[in-house]
C-alpha cells in the first residue's frame, strides 16, 4: 500500500496538535478542579508517584505478553526472532514494545520528579499524566500498523504529557536553585 507522503504528514501534524491541545486541557482542567491530595512528605509523594506509575509499567507487561502470544500461536515465530525472521505481526509488536519502553523510561522519572517538586494541590498532574499515557498507548498500539497518521495521536498523547512534566520539573528545579 502506497501512501501519499504529504497527506500522511498532514495527518500526523493534525493528530499531534490535537494531542497537544488534549494534554493542555487535561492538565489545566485537572489542576483547576482537583482537590489538594494532602500528600506532604517526600516519602509519601514518591510512593504516590510509584503507585500511579504501576499503570505505566503495565503497558510494558501488556506489550511483552502480546509478543509472547503472537509467537506461541505462530509456527514462523515460535522459535523467536533470534533464530528466524519475524512475521510482520511480531515485527510490529516489537516496534510497539520498543516505543513503549522508551516512553516508560522518560515518563516514570518525570512523574517522580514532579511528585517531589510540585505544590501538594497540583499533584493531580501525576495521575493525569498516567491516564493520558494509558489512553495514548491504547490508541498507538492498534494504530501502529496502519501508518504514521493512525498512530500519531496515540504517540503524542503519550509523549507530550511527559515532555510537559519534564519541562515543569526542570523549571521547578531551576526556580528553587
Amino acid at each position: 500500500m502506497t501512501r501519499d507522503f504529504a497527506v500522511e504528514q498532514r495527518g500526523v501534524a493534525v493528530h499531534m496538535v490535537a494531542a497537544a491541545v488534549t494534554t493542555a486541557v487535561a492538565f489545566g482542567v485537572g489542576i483547576a478542579i482537583a482537590p489538594d491530595l494532602g500528600i506532604a512528605t517526600l516519602p509519601d509523594r514518591i510512593a504516590f508517584a510509584l503507585r500511579c506509575d504501576v499503570f505505566v509499567f503495565v503497558w510494558v507487561v501488556a506489550m511483552i505478553a502480546r509478543i509472547a502470544a503472537l509467537r506461541f500461536f505462530s509456527p514462523a515465530d515460535i522459535d523467536s526472532s533470534g533464530n528466524s525472521t519475524p512475521s510482520p505481526q511480531v515485527t510490529n509488536a516489537r516496534a510497539v514494545l520498543q516505543n513503549t519502553l522508551e516512553q516508560v523510561v522518560i515518563a516514570a522519572p518525570a512523574h517522580l520528579a514532579l511528585a517531589t517538586l510540585l505544590p501538594a494541590r497540583m499533584l493531580v498532574v501525576v495521575p493525569i499524566g498516567v491516564v493520558l499515557f494509558g489512553i495514548g498507548r491504547a490508541l498507538f498500539w492498534p494504530g501502529f500498523a496502519r501508518g504514521a497518521a493512525s498512530r500519531a495521536f496515540g504517540f503524542a498523547l503519550t509523549f507530550y504529557p511527559t515532555v510537559a512534566a519534564s519541562l515543569a520539573a526542570a523549571l521547578l528545579i531551576v526556580s528553587q536553585a
